[in-house]
């Protein structure tokens, strides 16, 4: 495996979890920042389906940083976060075109965020396919029955 690929892969895969854990604490814990980001709003969440979000985002942190921390021996944590990052393609989406307040901000960030998630899902699904491909000892096959 390079040494670049090795880079690119550490990078991707922090820079999610950056992201996540921004995203995350901001649900979680400054839910009125979100609302006044993205909606231009006052925080009004009486089922608190925002901090459900920011939970669903800390469990991303959590795979990412653990798939940071193994993929190179256990290349399959790649095709986890891949899924990870591949649910997430219809989601923003569709808040956007269900919510009625949205700044430009907001407008911007939902609309980046599907292709730029199927496109991580994607760069992260080709790793692993020549990861694991290319190394003996590195794919699916050997190893599945281990816990990593």
């Amino acid at each position: 495996m390079s040494t670049g690929l090795k880079a690119r892969t550490n990078l991707l895969l922090a820079g999610l979890v950056v992201l996540d854990v921004v995203l995350s604490g901001a649900c979680l814990f400054f839910p009125e920042v979100w609302f006044r980001l993205f909606h231009g709003a006052p925080y009004v969440d009486p089922q608190a389906l925002l901090r459900r979000t920011g939970a669903v985002w800390a469990a991303f942190t959590l795979l990412q940083l653990t798939a940071l921390l193994r993929w190179q021996r256990y290349p399959h944590w790649l095709v986890i976060v891949a899924g990870v990052r591949l649910t997430e393609i219809f989601s923003d989406w569709t808040y956007l075109f269900f919510c009625s307040n949205i700044t430009w901000f907001g407008r911007m960030a939902l609309l980046i965020s599907p292709p730029a998630n199927l496109v991580f899902g994607w760069i992260l699904l080709r790793t692993w396919k020549g990861v694991a491909h290319s190394s003996p000892g590195t794919g699916m096959k050997e190893g599945a029955g281990s816990t990593p």
